[in-house]
């Protein structure tokens, strides 16, 4: 039996789901994981849209916005650094630009969505691919490991939320070569 084709997605989803694998193996539980992986995402697409000129950076001189509270600390996962808030039963979550607990059964449900019955096939390729790397290695390598496999979409705003090829096989061959 031929193996089955690409998954078509775009790149959001699997970014999300990648971050919610690699802070899966760098200890996490799954709620703190999959609430980071919506942080990681976000801030990957909002950087994006500022790039192709879709959102605007605010300007230096710009009033700042109103001061928000604090998170008490930050994780950092796949280069960025997440500010957290404890959820509830004192879960570790993502702060969300209010400063709340983000949860994680939307984002959740977001890549179960977008991956439809590949999400086990997917998920298992790119468990695999974490457990090929030490935690510090696959912390520090992780977003270039998703560069490498995530899916071809036309560049600039032509690319922005077109769906993609993702090929298993990259993923399977980055695991293979250790990273």
């Amino acid at each position: 039996m031929a193996a089955p084709g690409p998954v078509r997605v775009n790149r959001a989803p699997v970014l999300t789901l990648w971050a919610a694998v690699v802070a899966e193996r760098l200890g996490h539980p799954s709620d703190t994981a999959f609430s980071l992986a919506s942080a990681v995402a976000g801030t990957a697409a909002r950087a994006k849209a500022r790039r192709l000129g879709l959102a605007e950076a605010r300007p230096e001189h710009a009033p700042a916005s109103p001061p928000r509270p604090a998170a008490p600390r930050g994780l950092h996962l796949l280069g960025r650094e997440i500010p957290v808030v404890a959820g509830p039963g004192g879960v570790t979550l993502a702060a969300d630009s209010e400063g709340r607990p983000a949860p994680a059964a939307p984002v959740r449900a977001y890549v179960a969505r977008a991956f439809g019955a590949r999400l086990d096939e997917v998920r298992e390729a790119m468990e695999a691919l974490a457990r090929s790397l030490p935690p510090e290695e696959l912390d520090r390598t992780g977003f270039r490991l998703y560069e490498a496999f995530r899916p071809e979409v036309p560049e600039g705003t032509r690319g922005w939320g077109a769906k993609g090829e993702l090929r298993l096989d990259r993923i399977r061959d980055a695991a293979g070569a250790g990273g």
